[in-house]
């Protein structure tokens, strides 16, 4: 865990929720994978040229902007693949329920935060997979409001899915804490918004946030 920055009158939690709310390679791995499966099938390339095509791109804007990284929405973007679709694709191929399963810890760790803090999750999933994700998890009840890479068709880290999550909770930026896996698409942004940020690298580093 790497806390950037915790407000001293914090009022809203903002959570990224894949590899974050849970620690699970196999459906990490899928979550992206299914994608490109389904783009090698309509563009007539093999999955593992496909792997290599979102690799290499992703290789190659990381050099050219200072080590960050880059959505998976966006790279497919990039590819002549609209938001949209990719909102599609998700909702029909991921299934949490097969990978995830209920987290008691993640459950007890929601109602601590609940009594103090608005909980709202922040994804470059759709609101459809997210919510999925949160029942398999048993933390739905904790997050009444997710915003999805359908609610404002952009992928983060882009300004508008945050802007968003404070409108909801009606919370000033200073006054929410981001907290993700990914600084570049969960944290620096907030932290340039004037939120704080925590960096985890699973679930597990949730369990015992300092807050």
């Amino acid at each position: 865990m790497k806390i950037y920055k915790i407000p001293e009158d914090l009022k809203t939690i903002i959570f990224d929720i894949d590899s974050t709310l849970y620690t699970n390679a196999a459906y990490a791995f899928e979550q992206v994978d299914c994608q490109v499966r389904e783009y090698a099938r309509i563009t007539g390339m093999t999955a593992d040229e496909a792997r290599e095509k979102v690799l290499n791109y992703r290789k190659d804007f990381a050099a050219k902007n200072d080590g960050k990284k880059v959505s998976l929405g966006n790279t497919l973007l990039s590819f002549g693949i609209p938001i949209e679709q990719s909102v599609e694709w998700r909702k029909t191929l991921l299934e949490p329920k097969n990978f995830l399963s209920r987290d008691k810890k993640l459950i007890e760790t929601m109602k601590q935060l609940e009594k103090k803090y608005k909980l709202i999750c922040v994804t470059n999933n759709p609101v459809l997979p997210a919510r999925k994700t949160l029942d398999a998890l048993g933390v739905s009840s904790f997050f009444p409001e997710i915003v999805g890479l359908d609610t404002c068709f952009k992928s983060k880290p882009a300004l508008e899915p945050f802007q968003r999550a404070c409108e909801i909770t009606k919370t000033q930026p200073s006054k929410c804490l981001a907290i993700g896996d990914r600084y570049d698409m969960d944290i620096a942004l907030p932290l340039e918004m004037g939120m704080g940020g925590i960096l985890v690298t699973g679930v597990e580093e949730v369990y015992s946030l300092p807050v």
